[in-house]
């Protein structure tokens, strides 16, 4: 396995703890909620209620946005989910670029710095084995392919 690969493996890695561990400790911290929100009907979990400036939200509907905004309607799925397309794309040998790793260093290391402690430093490290990976590939002479294109060929005379 390369180097690159490898790196990538272990980017994807981070990123696919970090999210699957994001979601499994919201389901036992808010456990109570989310089964409210089979109980309501799963179309209604978060309900769009307009408030005509005056009243006031409550705390269960405040608990409930919370819940929401900290799982589902998160970035944790799509952290997920981006982890899972860096494996993929390790395994086939197709470089990931940088400015992913760029964008994933400066998200998670600003979300660290507004939610100390957590472990979204972490995601830095993941954005970071990104972009060494992407500058291996850089560096890395490309082999030639050989033309496929039949119209193209030489013939020998």
């Amino acid at each position: 396995m390369n180097s690159g690969k490898r790196l990538l493996r272990w980017a994807s890695g981070i990123m696919f703890v970090l999210g699957t561990g994001h979601l499994l400790l919201l389901a036992l911290v808010a456990w109570q909620d989310l089964t409210g929100w089979v109980d309501r009907g799963i179309w209604a979990a978060v309900p769009l209620e307009l408030t005509d400036g005056g009243a006031a939200e409550t705390v269960e509907s405040l608990r409930n946005e919370v819940t929401f905004w900290a799982g589902t309607g998160s970035f944790a799925v799509p952290l997920i989910l981006l982890g899972c397309l860096t494996w993929h794309l390790a395994g086939r040998g197709v470089a990931v670029p940088s400015w992913i790793g760029w964008s994933l260093v400066l998200w998670c290391a600003v979300g660290g710095v507004l939610l100390v402690p957590s472990p979204f430093f972490a995601g830095t490290v993941a954005g970071a084995l990104v972009i060494r990976a992407a500058r291996k590939e850089d560096r890395e002479p490309r082999p030639s392919l050989p033309d496929r294109c039949p119209a193209t060929r030489q013939t020998e005379s």
